[in-house]
C-alpha cells in the first residue's frame, strides 16, 4: 500500500500532468482558455478574483519554499526553526484564507448568476471541489495543528518525500509516518494535478507575451466617401 500510495499514484499524476498538457496543447489550442464570465457579472468578480489569485499565489510560493528547499540551507543562512516555523505559519494561514474568501465568492457567484451558471459546466464544478478540497485539507492540518500545540514537522518527512519522486529515488516510508492530514492533501493534490490538463487550469501555462512583439492594428472604414463630406447630426433619412 505504501508503494502504491507514495510512489505509483504520485508517478501517475506526473505523467497524466505532463503529457496531459502537451496533448491538449497540440490538439485543443482553442480550448486553451479560462472561458471568462466577465461579461456576465462584473462585481462579484472583481471582489473574489484578486482575492483568489493572490491568494494562491502566496500559497504556491510557500509550498515551493517548504517542499523545495531543504532545513539544512535556511540553518546555512542562520534561520532558526522555529523563526521559520513562525514565518510559514503565519504566511501560509492568512493566504489560505485569503485563497478560500477568494474562492467562496467566485463559487456563489457561480451559483447565484443566471447567466454564470448557465456557463457552468460538469468539469468546472468537478475542478471546484478537487481545487477547495484540496485547499481545505492543506489549511485544515495546518490550523489544527497549532491549534493542539502540536504541528508537525513536515520538512522532516512530507518535504524528503516530495524531493525524493523528482529525484527518482522515492522514499515512501516518510510519507507513510506523516499524520493522516498530511497524507489526505498530498493524495487530493495528486488528484488535482492529474485533472489539471482537462480543465480551464491550464490557463496558468499562458502568458500574452505575443502583444509584445504585435504590430498595432489599423481599423479603416469601408466607407470611401467617409471624411470627404461632412457628417451630419441626427438619423440618417431612409430612401
Amino acid at each position: 500500500m505504501k508503494v502504491l500510495l507514495w510512489i505509483v499514484v504520485p508517478y501517475i499524476a506526473i505523467t497524466v500532468f505532463v503529457v496531459g498538457h502537451i496533448w491538449r496543447y497540440r490538439y485543443d489550442k482553442f480550448g486553451w482558455t479560462t472561458r471568462s464570465s466577465q461579461l456576465y457579472e462584473r462585481r462579484l468578480l472583481r471582489l473574489g478574483s484578486p482575492m483568489f489569485h493572490f491568494g494562491i499565489l502566496l500559497v504556491a510560493l510557500g509550498h515551493v519554499g517548504g517542499l523545495l528547499i531543504p532545513e539544512s540551507w535556511t540553518d546555512a543562512v542562520g534561520v532558526s526553526e522555529d523563526a521559520y516555523h513562525a514565518v510559514a505559519v503565519g504566511l501560509g494561514t492568512v493566504a489560505g484564507f485569503l485563497t478560500l474568501a477568494g474562492a467562496a465568492i467566485l463559487v456563489y457567484r457561480r451559483r447565484t448568476v443566471g447567466p454564470v451558471f448557465s456557463a457552468t459546466t460538469t468539469n468546472d464544478k468537478i475542478m471546484y471541489v478537487l481545487l477547495v478540497g484540496t485547499i481545505l485539507l492543506g489549511l485544515g492540518t495546518t490550523v489544527l495543528g497549532n491549534l493542539t500545540g502540536h504541528p508537525h514537522d513536515y520538512r522532516q518527512t512530507v518535504s524528503p518525500w516530495f524531493r525524493s519522486i523528482f529525484s527518482l529515488h522515492p522514499q515512501p516510508d516518510l510519507m507513510a509516518a506523516a499524520p493522516i492530514g498530511f497524507r489526505l492533501h498530498a493524495l487530493a493534490a495528486c488528484t488535482l494535478f492529474a485533472f489539471w490538463p482537462f480543465s480551464r487550469l491550464v490557463h496558468v501555462f499562458s502568458a500574452p507575451l505575443g502583444y509584445l512583439t504585435r504590430p498595432y492594428i489599423v481599423y479603416r472604414s469601408r466607407d470611401r466617401q467617409l471624411g470627404a463630406r461632412p457628417v451630419r447630426r441626427g438619423w440618417e433619412r431612409v430612401q
